[in-house]
């Protein structure tokens, strides 16, 4: 497709039927709660104070209709990919080469927390920016996640199948002949596998974090060392980094790839259990000081957690950490470097692995087994940021991405 070509689908704008979101109503007002006495300092998890806060805003004052309005600002699609559902809303680009660019999220994210970053990715000159870097943006849920749902027909979804679906959209469906990609999260792994795959109808790629596409393998995939006992005699320091990040990350993925389905009913029974559930990971994994609502308002982390219960896809958003182990990549070529497409990488301070500092971030990518795996030619690490990079930190996000595809269009 070229810039002049009209785009090929018939918008579909969302709406949720107001029957859905009465039973919501229904259910946060019958919400059961349980004793939590002595988490105050949320040693065990997500506190009922905060949570039952959250939930009666839930209930009484969060307006869903006012942020579907705000994503129908976009034109939003609705295709049939090799049988599959997928959702996505696109930007058209505004500047003299505009080139089209897919967007995609991990979890517990959905497509809207790219919104930050659509606007001025698509329209550069209208913030600041040289119209030069303009995109065609495309940003999908998920397959499994949100509107990119139900997923009856293909329980075995996982990141590297995502990678076939999306090249599939962008060319064949969308008719781009070359696209840019990138990703955060378990959406830096799908990109990753375009770049692996399908690198000679990439431009670039530009991803949050660079880790292998074996991340997922192994028989102790869900514990975050692969079963490796942490070393005698470290510093203090790098002890208590390793104990913060395997505490922040090891009990989704334990729980998510072992036993997603057990999990599920929970979830989507209950709002108030789904959000604690998600609530938790945001909390954790924001650079947000300890306060949540300097990332995301109420409204805001409301209008994510509504993206999952409205289209009862928590269940199947969380199967794809099992998927991605039972099914393991395999690569579709041996050369070096495995991700041959021109990669740039957004690296965030509160992601520091032990003992490495932003400062040394970088050269330690680099040097590390994760390095080789990429054709690297945008390194950036940023002080500030958490995992949800693109809402976090956007302006630079946006900076870093448009680096790596200059030049390269």
């Amino acid at each position: 497709m070229s810039h002049a070509d009209p785009f090929p689908l018939q918008p579909a704008p969302i709406h949720v039927p107001d029957a859905v979101l009465a039973d919501l109503r229904q259910r946060l007002a019958l919400t059961r709660w349980p004793e939590d006495v002595g988490n105050d300092d949320r040693y065990y998890g997500v506190d009922r104070g905060y949570l039952q806060e959250l939930v009666e805003y839930w209930q009484h004052e969060y307006d869903w209709r006012r942020a579907e309005a705000a994503i129908n600002a976009y034109d939003n699609y609705l295709v049939d990919v090799d049988g599959v559902p997928v959702h996505f809303l696109r930007k058209p680009g505004v500047g003299p080469n505009p080139i089209p660019l897919i967007l995609t999220h991990g979890w517990p994210w959905t497509f809207w927390h790219w919104s930050k970053v659509i606007d001025p990715l698509a329209d550069p000159g209208a913030y600041g920016g040289d119209p030069a870097d303009a995109f065609d943006v495309i940003v999908p849920s998920f397959p499994g996640f949100g509107f990119s749902s139900p997923l009856s027909k293909h329980p075995d979804m996982n990141f590297w199948k995502v990678a076939d679906l999306w090249h599939t959209l962008m060319t064949e469906i969308l008719g781009y002949p070359k696209y840019a990609a990138a990703g955060c999260d378990v959406g830096a792994l799908v990109t990753g596998q375009l770049g692996h795959k399908y690198a000679d109808e990439l431009y670039a790629i530009h991803i949050g974090s660079g880790q292998k596409l074996t991340l997922f393998e192994g028989d102790r995939a869900w514990d975050i060392t692969g079963g490796r006992p942490i070393p005698d005699g470290l510093p203090k320091d790098v002890y208590d980094r390793i104990i913060e990040l395997e505490r922040r990350f090891g009990v989704h993925l334990a729980a998510h790839v072992l036993e997603p389905s057990t999990l599920a009913f929970g979830l989507s029974d209950s709002p108030a259990g789904m959000l604690a559930w998600i609530l938790q990971r945001w909390m954790a994994w924001s650079d947000d000081g300890g306060d949540i609502e300097t990332v995301f308002t109420k409204d805001d982390l409301l209008t994510h957690a509504m993206i999952f219960w409205v289209t009862n896809s928590i269940g199947t958003s969380i199967r794809t950490y099992a998927n991605n182990n039972r099914y393991p990549w395999t690569p579709s070529h041996d050369r070096d470097p495995v991700i041959e497409a021109p990669t740039g990488i957004t690296f965030v301070g509160y992601e520091n692995p032990p003992g490495v500092t932003t400062a040394a971030r970088v050269e330690h990518f680099r040097a590390g087994d994760r390095g080789p795996w990429y054709n690297h030619v945008n390194l950036t690490a940023h002080d500030q940021g958490g995992h949800f990079i693109p809402w976090e930190i956007p302006d630079l996000w946006t900076r870093d991405l448009r680096r790596t595809f200059r030049g390269r269009r």
